[in-house]
């Protein structure tokens, strides 16, 4: 199962109390206040992991609690910390935190490398002693400090796949198909529209220790933007993509004029998100194995460079055109990798919805 938007919730470990003691040994009546602080709770971190690829083990896991500090102990002895809680999450996914009585979300995190994490919940200071409130005119102080108790927060996790090159069409363009052939990947492949449900990753090697990753994005329709088909749930997962291999079906079997095929992908990029079809992007003109009419190619072919965008024939099935697409993907990519990155937003920054939530660090009541 592919799941790439949950909503859990996290609390941080209370601190522990400060210890009311007075050291009392044979020959030492009178040995005065010795009891210790309270220790730390656990922290709650979201950590990035190469071993992840989906947030399905939070839809039957929502509740994540870092353990208390320890009390403290006569003898001024200081209750131990907890350790803090790391939560695994994939590569891409961006953290919200959510108030679940308002319409907004705030951006806290975006977790685009292995390793990289995000303190979401702070853990409670543990409290003091009434050793520590020894004075001139108090000898025998009786007062100590609760632990404060750790935040609590509401999120929400948004996965969006890190590739290099993301694939997209028409159902049955034959996008599953192609990374097949190019990578490891192993997607259902079928004659029927909508085979590819959910996104697919494959690591594709090139000569000379070159590799790139690719994405196979569910297929996308008319109204795409709007959510109709598969709709937008997919076409997040292109903003990260640093090329587009644009495959369009250029035989007659679908009964679709390929150049149509074409603008209609080409606008609900634009109407999804501008920056989308700005994206240096590659057409590949799939299925010529199986083309019976060859002015098909040829009039997607004068318009696609009309748009100054490179061509490609290729089929998916025989391989033929492949080796040269991948090429030209690499080139484009290093490309895109040379070139400065662009600054993420400042936290704070996040979509609007009706389903979307502001954040709120709430603090349970001591």
């Amino acid at each position: 199962m592919f799941v790439d938007e949950v909503d859990i919730h996290v609390h941080a470990g209370d601190g522990g109390r400060g210890c009311l003691s007075f050291r009392r040994e044979k020959f030492i009546p009178r040995g005065g206040p010795d009891g210790g602080d309270g220790g730390s709770g656990g922290s709650v971190y979201i950590v990035a992991a190469r071993s992840k690829n989906t947030l399905v083990d939070f839809r039957f896991h929502p509740e994540f609690e870092a353990r208390a500090g320890q009390h403290g102990q006569g003898s001024n002895r200081t209750g131990s910390s907890s350790s803090d809680l790391e939560i695994d999450v994939p590569i891409g996914t961006l953290v919200y935190a959510r108030d679940p009585n308002t319409t907004q979300v705030t951006l806290i995190g975006d977790l685009t490398e292995e390793g990289q994490r995000v303190l979401v919940a702070q853990g409670g200071r543990g409290g003091r002693g009434n050793a520590h409130f020894t004075s001139s005119t108090n000898r025998a102080p009786r007062r100590t400090e609760p632990g404060l108790p750790g935040e609590e927060r509401f999120l929400r996790f948004h996965l969006k796949l890190l590739a290099d090159v993301g694939i997209i069409g028409f159902p049955n363009a034959g996008k599953s198909t192609l990374i097949s052939r190019i990578s490891a990947a192993r997607p259902k492949i079928a004659d029927y529209p909508f085979t590819t449900l959910v996104p697919n990753l494959g690591v594709v090697s090139l000569t000379g220790d070159r590799s790139f990753v690719a994405a196979d994005v569910p297929g996308l329709i008319e109204g795409a933007h709007a959510g109709h088909g598969l709709g937008d749930r997919f076409l997040k997962h292109v903003e990260r993509t640093k090329v587009l291999v644009h495959l369009v079906d250029v035989s007659s079997v679908t009964g679709r004029d390929p150049v149509q095929d074409f603008d209609t992908i080409l606008s609900e990029l634009r109407q999804f998100d501008p920056t989308l079809a700005a994206k240096p992007q590659l057409v590949a003109a799939n299925k010529i194995d199986a083309l019976d009419d060859h002015s098909r190619v040829t009039r997607l072919e004068q318009h696609v460079k009309k748009l100054g965008l490179p061509f490609h024939r290729i089929s998916g099935v025989t391989g033929e055109g492949v080796d040269a697409l991948l090429e030209a993907a690499w080139k484009e990519i290093a490309a895109v990798r040379a070139a400065p990155p662009t600054p993420l937003p400042p936290p704070g920054d996040a979509p609007t919805g009706p389903d979307l939530i502001t954040p709120a660090r709430l603090r349970r009541n001591a």
